[in-house]
């Protein structure tokens, strides 16, 4: 029964018979007499029928919400027995926000040194998206922004573990005009910036903090990702003048190579209330044993980690 779940969920997931069967490691043939099976079982068709995969029926739709907590359950008891046995095996699926993945290993690299067997699924996604996915058992936790930041309210149950307080800098050409060793927000109307795009919530934290600032942002170039911005400002160098706002601790990681220096940008006035960097974390009763290690780990690792917040 769990695997033929497994395949509905797959099959909804990628919307096509054959990626949904390659997603299982199973023939296509075998994936469509899963699903005739669980049809016969429930006494109701599960799947539009046509040529191509159009959707789930209605009963499908409520059988699939019940299937996603089936197979979590069994996926959970599974590790956790397994883990009770062996120690820390298997694999622990994060989702990232693309500011936090060029820094993440802070979190996760002592986490895995520790624990050698574990494995580390890692997913740059939005904050909506490791929501959704956490909603949907396809994450096992998301590091975001705390409840408090986000522009979504988080589903009953989730909750957000508060990790630091982020801060920002501005990231140019290091053959560029030298700045003082720290601006404010005010001061960075006129520069030509690369920023992310507007569904992301760390753009949207940056919309913010520049409003407060009496600025309205201009971007000369939005992307989806940190590299492809990074990319920008580091080839277009000082004659492009670009430049990009990236928190401290990433600005950090991007700044170790010649080509690029960083100035922190001061957001502590008595109006400017800064972001938390946060793990969202699904309901208590989802939560695996490897998980809940890892989140007691943690502190520890946060505070061994905290100079880097300092470190420009």
């Amino acid at each position: 029964m769990i695997d033929k779940l497994e395949m509905l969920i797959a099959l909804e997931r990628e919307r096509h018979f054959g990626r949904a069967a390659e997603a299982c490691h199973v023939t296509q043939p075998s994936l469509s007499s899963a699903i005739k099976a669980l049809e016969e079982q429930f006494g109701a068709q599960l799947v539009h029928r046509g040529s191509r995969y159009i959707g789930l029926t209605p009963e499908g739709e409520r059988v699939l919400a019940r299937a996603r907590v089936i197979v979590a359950e069994a996926r959970a008891i599974q590790t956790d027995l397994e883990q009770a046995r062996n120690g820390l095996t298997g694999w622990l699926r994060l989702g990232v926000i693309p500011t936090a993945m060029a820094t993440v290993h802070a979190y996760t690299g002592p986490f895995l040194a520790r624990n050698p067997e574990l494995r580390l699924h890692l997913r740059s996604m939005t904050s909506q998206d490791i929501v959704t996915s956490l909603f949907d058992f396809d994450l096992d936790a998301g590091f975001s922004y705390s409840a408090e930041d986000l522009d979504l309210t988080l589903p009953p149950g989730m909750e957000s573990l508060p990790l630091y307080r982020e801060r920002y800098a501005l990231v140019r050409a290091a053959a560029a005009a030298p700045y003082p060793p720290r601006i404010t927000w005010a001061e960075i109307a006129g520069i030509r910036l690369c920023l992310l795009t507007r569904d992301m919530q760390n753009r949207k934290i940056i919309d913010r903090l520049m409003n407060r600032a009496g600025l309205l942002p201009d971007p000369v170039i939005e992307a989806n990702s940190i590299v492809a911005l990074i990319s920008h400002v580091r080839q277009g160098g000082a004659a492009a003048g670009l430049a990009t706002i990236l928190p401290v601790r990433a600005a950090a990681e991007f700044t170790r190579t010649p080509g690029l220096v960083a100035t922190p940008i001061d957001g502590n006035g008595p109006d400017i209330r800064l972001p938390e960097f946060a793990l969202i974390l699904p309901v208590a009763g989802r939560r695996s044993l490897l998980l809940e290690r890892f989140v007691a780990a943690l502190g520890p690792i946060g505070r061994a980690n905290e100079a880097t917040e300092q470190s420009i």
